[in-house]
């Protein structure tokens, strides 16, 4: 079902973070739009993790997720919001959990899906700012 940006922003201003974090963390590319708009409120660097599953059209690109780019941030020991756009398998979330194992705590974000924060959990989504 598609949602108006009004609709979303809503979720976004209301959601409660019963965690402190010293990062975000957004999976590239889907994760960057919800990052940027969680930093308004938490005000925390946000770094990228370029980790990639589906093609533009969420097909399977590749047969499991792949990091397509080197950490460059220092995330050891750190509490960490690790934010996607959608968390529907877990494989992606999985593989990033393994990344940065060395964190001291890492919280899930998603738009749409099953994560430790999310603002919706529906089987069809449309996100507003997907041309």
């Amino acid at each position: 079902m598609a949602k108006t940006m009004e609709e979303v922003l809503e979720r976004f201003r209301t959601i409660e973070f019963r965690d402190e974090f010293d990062i975000i963390v957004a999976i590239a590319n889907g994760g960057i739009v919800p990052a940027g708009i969680i930093n308004q409120r938490l005000q925390k660097e946000v770094h990228l993790l370029h980790i990639n599953l589906r093609d533009e059209y969420q097909h399977p690109k590749y047969d499991v997720p792949l990091l397509l780019a080197p950490i460059d941030f220092n995330f050891k020991g750190k509490n960490i919001l690790l934010v996607d756009d959608r968390i529907k398998t877990g494989s992606t979330i999985r593989l990033a959990y393994e990344l940065l194992k060395e964190a001291s705590l890492i919280r899930t974000f998603a738009v749409n899906g099953t994560a430790d924060y999310a603002l919706f959990d529906e089987p069809c989504f449309k996100f507003p700012w997907i041309l």
